[in-house]
């Protein structure tokens, strides 16, 4: 057993601060009715990495992280642009439309780079099991900084996710800024994330805590504790499982989190009758 804590705490610990800032923005992304933006602007992060890669750029060199965090520059500006009052084309269309184009696009530059094939398995599934301390530290103090500069603009950003059509009425044209802001702080977060544990476990953790504490609540503070919660048993769990029968971690914590979901579910169902 001491074994087993010894080396996965470094992967628990990382899981933990991904869940804490992730659950967070899940409730937003459900609440703007936008699911797959994690998924779109994940892409478009392993686009700028897969780029830096066929120019001879690590995914584990800053420079990688520069060329995602441009991507995702570009994507933000992209999503808040698109958002109107009265969509003619809704939202998660375009999402879709975006995230279909960067996958394209990262497939095609990966297939002229050497080993482009393993870089892209790597960006899906992430190799959070092999994070290091130094890492860790970095990314908690990013997502530190991003958690504090939402608490100190929760306000704007609580009411562009719950009535845009209101928050344009009351900003005005500003509305789009404080939606650009949202969108390069959630992008900050998904460039980071991405790096570490893959886009299948970033996006899986943004929107199955989320989901499972819309379940029981709607109070913001209660779906933040469930999130938190629920992500943190799925990564001990998930983890656990991953060493004891040699499974990659990061698709066993998504599935472990799909059947915390479906448990849920049934649960609700039950409560109900």
């Amino acid at each position: 057993m001491g074994e087993l804590i010894s080396f996965m705490l470094p992967s628990f610990v990382a899981c933990v601060a991904i869940v804490a800032i992730h659950a967070y923005l899940g409730i937003h992304v459900l609440e703007r009715e936008i699911i797959f933006v994690d998924l779109a602007l994940a892409q478009i992060a392993a686009l700028g990495t897969t780029v830096g890669f066929l120019l001879g750029i690590h995914a584990e060199e800053t420079a990688s992280v520069l060329f995602s965090a441009l991507f995702v520059l570009i994507g933000a500006g992209i999503f808040a642009l698109t958002r109107m009052r009265q969509q003619r084309i809704p939202q998660e269309a375009i999402i879709g439309i975006v995230y279909a184009v960067a996958t394209g696009a990262a497939i095609l530059v990966a297939d002229r780079a050497p080993g482009g094939a393993e870089h892209i398995k790597e960006i899906l599934t992430g190799s959070i099991l092999w994070i290091t301390w130094p890492v860790i530290w970095e990314i908690i103090a990013v997502y530190a900084a991003v958690a504090a500069f939402h608490w100190f603009l929760r306000r704007r950003f609580l009411l562009i996710s719950r009535d845009y059509a209101r928050a344009a009425q009351e900003m005005g044209l500003w509305v789009k800024l404080w939606d650009f802001l949202f969108y390069i702080s959630f992008g900050i977060v998904i460039v980071l994330s991405v790096r570490v544990a893959g886009i299948m476990l970033v996006f899986s953790f943004l929107v199955v805590p989320a989901a499972i504490s819309l379940l029981f609540t709607h109070n913001w503070g209660w779906r933040l504790i469930v999130g938190w919660s629920v992500g943190v048993l799925a990564s001990a769990v998930g983890l656990y499982l991953s060493y004891t029968l040699d499974f990659p971690s990061g698709p066993t914590i998504v599935c472990v989190l799909g059947i915390l979901l479906l448990l849920a579910g049934l649960g609700k169902r039950l409560i109900l009758r």
